[in-house]
């Protein structure tokens, strides 16, 4: 158990460090990039968004999960599945270009073309690197990985940077994407060392398609139910609307799923490895409880300064996205949830229950589209947040009943946390209110006072987590002070 553990804290520490990191990189791009171009500009790319999300999940066909589920995988396993992605990565980049005058005409913007012709490229990047990542996740080894990503997101960033300071717009974005996948697929080949065999088979791809065929079902209507309000307002509403969206979405994701897609990647192989029920039992216990600490306290901090966030970094034409990412905020609590009680049905081998969850869920983004048509995407979001809310009951319900973990107690876990944050965001936003500064002053004073609010308020209460999360730091600082000569 204790190497367990150990596993635990290296993969969370690298992974965590690579989507810090590259939310660094990502986030100084976003803004130089956000002042250079307009709304319009990353709306156009935003429609394509689902189209190239739906596609790559296609490409992955389910099978990385499968992979990383197999306690013993062999070299055929790997070059099976390696061959079937390029195939497929090949043909979905065809049906894309081919398609694209279809996808034109129905958001009406004849740049649309050439765009998805060259953004799906990048489909055949990614379908060539699937196994490398995979291999170095079943490994739990984010080091690489995370010096790869950081690389590849400041070379593909300064590239976008510079094209957009030559006036090329819109393709100053698509440059971009590009080049990162382009990156991390070459030093992924360059410093992974596996390569895949001359053989293809059968038994493999039957064996790993069982398994993955329903995460690729599940995967899909997930992809369709995450973008789907991107063609919506696309669609319905205008390019600019879209790219206010967009932006705040962007912002919004910043924590929470990046946080999500941490906890997400170190915790589904390590608890796979966990046979005895009681173990699996706290382990999930303890990842609850501390993904809900961090999320729910920079949440409800991002929702709390959204304004003088936004103005400051990314200007005053980007004001109709404070409002979105206040209320995506309060969505973007419940991604890590989500995720964590999701992976334990992949970690019992129930991706049957997995996929039936997906759908019914999905069916409650019907009446939340509807709605934001009538009354528009504020509306929407509106809906999100209780879609939010229906869709963490109904994952907690079934991984509560797989592992003895009901929703009652999971719940009572997490309100002592939500209570915690509440008041630490609230504080904020009337510090915000009160503050006569302009908006560059506000920010870094409610972002101090925040920070020392919330340590304050965990000092006080000293939950389980905090203390334990603290002791780990500071012994990290004291090993590390020790080896100095």
């Amino acid at each position: 158990m204790l190497n367990l553990k150990q596993k635990t804290i290296t993969g969370i520490t690298w992974s965590f460090i690579d989507k810090s990191a590259n939310l660094g990189v990502t986030f100084i791009i976003g803004i130089i990039l956000a002042r250079l171009l307009s709304p319009k500009e990353f709306g156009l790319v935003g429609m394509l968004t689902i189209f190239i999300s739906i596609s790559n999940s296609i490409v992955d066909s389910g099978f990385s999960q499968a992979l990383i589920r197999k306690k013993s995988c062999t070299e055929d396993d790997f070059s099976t599945v390696f061959y079937f992605n390029f195939l497929v990565g090949l043909f979905m980049f065809a049906l894309l270009a081919t398609c694209a005058p279809l996808i034109s005409r129905f958001f009406n913007e004849p740049l649309l073309i050439p765009l998805i012709r060259v953004l799906s490229i990048t489909l055949i990047i990614d379908s060539l690197t699937i196994i490398q990542r995979t291999i170095l996740t079943k490994n739990i080894n984010f080091k690489l990985q995370t010096k790869i990503s950081i690389i590849a997101s400041v070379l593909s960033g300064g590239i976008a940077v510079v094209l957009a300071y030559k006036n090329f717009g819109v393709w100053s974005l698509v440059a971009q994407q590009i080049a990162n996948r382009f990156f991390n697929s070459l030093f992924l080949w360059i410093w992974n060392k596996w390569r895949p065999l001359s053989v293809f088979s059968k038994k493999s791809f039957s064996e790993l398609f069982n398994f993955g065929y329903k995460l690729l079902i599940a995967g899909i209507i997930r992809d369709i139910a995450q973008n789907i309000y991107y063609a919506i307002i696309g669609k319905y509403f205008s390019a600019s609307d879209l790219g206010f969206y967009s932006q705040a979405e962007r912002f919004n994701k910043l924590p929470s799923q990046d946080v999500s897609s941490v906890i997400q990647r170190v915790t589904y192989p390590v608890l796979a490895e966990i046979e005895d029920e009681v173990k699996l039992k706290l382990a999930y216990q303890k990842i609850i409880k501390s993904t809900v600490l961090i999320t729910f306290m920079l949440m409800l901090g991002m929702a709390a300064v959204a304004e003088p966030l936004i103005i400051t970094l990314i200007g005053e034409k980007w004001r109709k996205s404070v409002i979105m990412l206040q209320m995506l905020s309060f969505v973007g609590m419940m991604y890590p949830l989500h995720s964590i009680n999701l992976n334990m049905l992949n970690i019992k081998g129930r991706s049957d229950l997995f996929l039936r969850l997906t759908i019914i869920k999905r069916l409650l983004i019907v009446p939340t589209i509807v709605i934001g048509l009538l009354w528009g995407i504020n509306v929407m979001i509106a809906g999100m947040i209780f879609n939010s809310l229906v869709s963490y009951y109904l994952n907690s319900y079934w991984s509560g009943k797989l592992i003895r973990y009901p929703i009652n107690e999971q719940i009572k876990d997490i309100i002592p946390y939500f209570l915690i944050s509440l008041v630490n965001g609230t504080l904020i936003f009337f510090i915000g209110l009160i503050l006569p500064f302009n908006y560059g002053i506000k920010l870094i004073i409610q972002s101090a006072s925040g920070l020392f609010i919330a340590v304050s308020l965990l000092e006080l209460i000293r939950p389980e987590v905090y203390l334990e999360f603290k002791k780990i730091v500071l012994s990290y600082f004291k090993t590390t002070k020790k080896k100095r000569p």
